[in-house]
């Protein structure tokens, strides 16, 4: 089944949902690649440090979600609204501290889905993970809103419903994600009309995270 707009999405969302979406803040964590090498014992040990660090905050409830993209970087969801709050929480990580990432920190509400940390028994999916990278210029910072809705009127036009994990935003000007169990390539969304006028960037990886991390099926 199709749905005519995002209107279908969100009332959807919001009849499964009790109270205002929640807001998150998301880490995306990118290699250096003008980081220094290391050798391959020194390596697995910076790993090993990085996963301890990880669960530790997990168990503190601070880090929801996290999962790496192929090809490298990783994906994080902690439980604040606050970057700041959030980046101070990861500080301390020995991957962070030995400067291996590039690190950024972005607002997250999530419109369809949710975000569900996921205990016990962990059965690990892939999912194609699409970054929508807003870019509001001079030139197109007028005619922004009808482009969203565009753009959103695309998304809901071209994807089945039980096809999308999850889907959410950064903010007002910043963009957001759409999580999908179907290999998609950016020639997909070429037609969409704020991708064709320069307002969005698309940038798709696939993701390796546990199974309901969006609070999917």
């Amino acid at each position: 089944m199709r749905f005519a707009s995002l209107t279908g999405f969100l009332l959807l969302f919001l009849l499964n949902a009790s109270g205002q979406p929640k807001t998150y803040s998301i880490i995306f964590l990118d290699p250096r690649h003008d980081a220094l090498p290391l050798d391959a014992t020194a390596a697995e040990e910076l790993r090993n440090d990085h996963l301890e660090n990880i669960i530790r905050l997990s168990d503190e409830g601070k880090l929801l979600i996290a999962g790496p993209f192929r090809g490298g970087g990783e994906f994080i969801v902690m439980n604040t609204s606050s970057t700041d709050e959030a980046l101070t929480w990861m500080e301390n990580d020995p991957t962070l501290r030995a400067d291996r990432w590039r690190v950024e920190a972005l607002p997250f509400t999530p419109r369809i889905g949710s975000i569900c940390p996921v205990r016990g028994e962990v059965n690990y999916v892939e999912y194609a993970f699409v970054r929508f990278n807003a870019i509001v210029e001079k030139f197109n910072a007028s005619s922004y809103p009808n482009l969203i809705r565009e753009h959103e009127k695309f998304i809901s036009s071209n994807f089945d419903r039980q096809d999308i994990v999850a889907e959410g935003v950064f903010g007002p000007n910043e963009g957001g994600i759409l999580v999908l169990r179907t290999a998609v390539s950016n020639d997909t969304f070429l037609p969409d009309p704020a991708v064709q006028q320069g307002l969005i960037d698309v940038d798709i990886k696939v993701i390796h995270i546990a199974r309901s991390s969006f609070c999917e099926p």
